[in-house]
């Protein structure tokens, strides 16, 4: 359920939140930013790309080469390896001219200012990951929902607008379940066929720069750090690189792949679910301004540390080091390519639940009619202890709605009409066989307590009932997830509470309707083969036993005489009351599970 209550909450971020709205935190983000637009990574002439050492060595003077020939002579290795230590050599040198204490070319060691700046990176990052893990790694689909409502207002505006069931029922009158279905979903992938190259490239990008961001503040920056010890060699803090070489591969790929900062509408989009989240964990209004200021200058460092990263640790020269190879590139990450995917869900989802919330809501109303009309007008019961209108600060709990109805039935239908069939059967009735009566007499007993027993579950709702006590304590947990969690379990428990009373009404129900409908199937003699003296309630309705019709003494059939059939009628309206409240049950089960 706690699930199923923050992907709620995403949706209202992702549908409810009005577009002045977004353009106003929007605005509000842009005059108080400060985030540079500088990029983050900056390809140098040094780390572009070039040809292979052996490449390099063909095109050497054939002086050089015969040198280096020579040299290889008498020191018993290749030529080649003669030139690639030279270029390695070069190469390290060049990395201590430009960031000096960083890669120890000769030791191939990490030195300190690469753990420094690594360790700077680590928490630049870590702002990054509480970010993700508050919006994007939680509801991705809902994330993009809201960033395609920064980006693609147009669009944003006709999914909500065009698929929305109620307006379109409202335009064409008379449409059934299953056109209105089909209109919606083909109205919303008209929609999706009419986003533009650009915006599809814009939202593209920021799923980029998402995934960038993710494979960033994912990046397990420990296993490198820990590797640093005590070098004597260099005197101070230390890694051998070619031990942690294929982690700084990884590295690199991600920082060369993560060139632009996040855009506007992308951190907007971070932040909105981050306070969020914030303010549903701490269940306090918290100054929107302040907070927003606090992430700002936040991702602002972050950036900052990145940005500072990539100018002052050579990564990709380090490693051409490391590997001995002067061709070695970073290369680009995937991701981002399956955001469409994941925008398209979403408002799928969304759009079906938005059809079962309307058409539920459609199949409540016709049940409220449905109920006027069995109930006799009679206004449903609501239960003092559960959420309602009027007491919107109870307790939620699903299946109440048949326990309304029920209560209502008890004292509209079942005490003033029904009841005065069944009790004389129940008091005067002589069965045939005592199972027949133990099923009558259990399944009347159990409809004529169906009140108490509902009005018990309510008292234990109460404030001073059970159930009622957990749920204050609950209330007053400052943790919401506790809460959450708690106001769960409460739920969970009373739940299994209507379950029971409902199944036991059921169960009443189909008792009697066996019985009953037995009962009135009568022999040619007007005998039934549930109660042995049924010709008693005849007469009690109308009659002697026996009667002679134009001086005839022939014995009449009770049932053929005008208050026999009365009678049958009572118990077949009886019947029929107990067999609609059933379906009805069912019916409120398929609105409930709808809702």
């Amino acid at each position: 359920m706690a699930d199923v209550v923050e992907h709620e909450v995403f949706n209202q971020l992702a549908l409810e939140m009005s577009q002045e709205e977004r353009d106003g935190l929007l605005k509000k983000l842009s005059v108080q930013s400060s985030i540079s637009r500088e990029p983050l990574y900056e390809d140098t002439v040094e780390e572009i790309p070039v040809a292979d050492n052996e490449e390099l060595f063909t095109k050497l003077p054939w002086y050089y080469r015969w040198f280096l020939r020579f040299m290889a002579f008498f020191k018993a290795i290749s030529p080649m390896k003669i030139y690639e230590t030279k270029q390695i050599a070069k190469l390290g040198r060049g990395i201590d001219i430009r960031a000096p204490g960083v890669f120890d070319y000769r030791h191939t060691f990490l030195l300190a200012s690469f753990q420094k700046s690594l360790g700077e990176l680590k928490e630049a990052a870590r702002f990054f990951y509480s970010a993700l893990d508050s919006s994007f790694n939680r509801d991705r689909g809902a994330f993009y929902a809201f960033l395609a409502s920064l980006e693609m207002e147009d669009i944003h505006s006709r999914l909500q607008h065009e698929t929305d069931p109620e307006k379109i029922a409202a335009e064409i009158p008379g449409i059934n379940e299953a056109e209105l279905r089909q209109h919606a979903s083909s109205t919303m992938e008209s929609i999706f066929a009419a986003i533009t190259e650009e915006q599809r490239s814009t939202m593209y990008n920021n799923a980029r720069s998402l995934y960038c961001l993710k494979e960033l503040a994912s990046f397990l920056f420990d296993r490198v750090l820990l590797t640093f010890t005590f070098e004597p060699a260099v005197s101070g803090q230390a890694s051998l690189a070619n031990v942690v070489k294929e982690q700084l591969v990884s590295l690199n790929n991600i920082l060369f792949s993560f060139k632009k900062p996040p855009t506007m509408p992308l951190i907007e989009s971070l932040f909105v679910f981050i306070l969020q989240n914030y303010q549903d964990n701490q269940n306090v209004d918290i100054d929107m301004d302040m907070e927003i200021q606090n992430l700002l200058s936040k991702a602002e460092d972050s950036l900052v540390a990145i940005r500072a990263f990539n100018k002052q640790v050579p990564l990709t020269l380090i490693l051409r080091c490391v590997y001995r190879n002067m061709s070695l590139a970073p290369s680009e990450i995937s991701g981002g390519e399956d955001w469409f995917v994941g925008y398209q869900e979403y408002w799928k989802h969304s759009v079906e639940t938005q059809l079962a919330e309307y058409l539920g809501g459609r199949r409540q109303q016709e049940l409220f009619n449905t109920f006027r009309y069995f109930l006799k007008g009679t206004s449903l019961r609501a239960l003092d202890n559960v959420a309602s209108e009027s007491n919107p600060d109870g307790l939620e709990v699903p299946g109440s709605f048949s326990l309304s109805f029920l209560l209502t039935f008890y004292s509209a239908l079942f005490i003033t009409d029904i009841n005065k069939v069944l009790r004389p059967i129940l008091l005067e009735g002589e069965f045939i066989k005592r199972e027949n009566r133990t099923i009558f007499t259990e399944s009347y007993n159990d409809l004529n307590k169906l009140e108490d027993d509902i009005k018990r579950f309510d008292t234990i709702l109460s404030p001073i009932g059970e159930l009622g006590k957990r749920f204050a304590l609950a209330n007053e947990e400052t943790s919401l997830p506790a809460k959450r969690r708690k106001i769960q379990l409460i739920t969970e428990d009373a739940v299994d509470v209507v379950h029971d009373i409902v199944e036991q009404a059921r169960t009443a129900l189909n008792g009697l309707v066996t019985i009953l409908n037995a009962t009135i199937v009568l022999n040619t003699e007007g005998k039934s083969g549930i109660l042995a003296n049924i010709s008693k309630f005849m007469e009690k309705t109308g009659g002697p036993n026996i009667v002679a019709i134009s001086g005839n003494s022939t014995p009449v059939n009770l049932a053929q005489t005008p208050k026999g059939i009365a009678f049958l009628n009572a118990i077949s309206d009886v019947i029929q009351k107990l067999q609609q409240t059933l379906q009805i049950l069912d019916e409120i089960d398929v609105v409930e599970a709808h809702r």
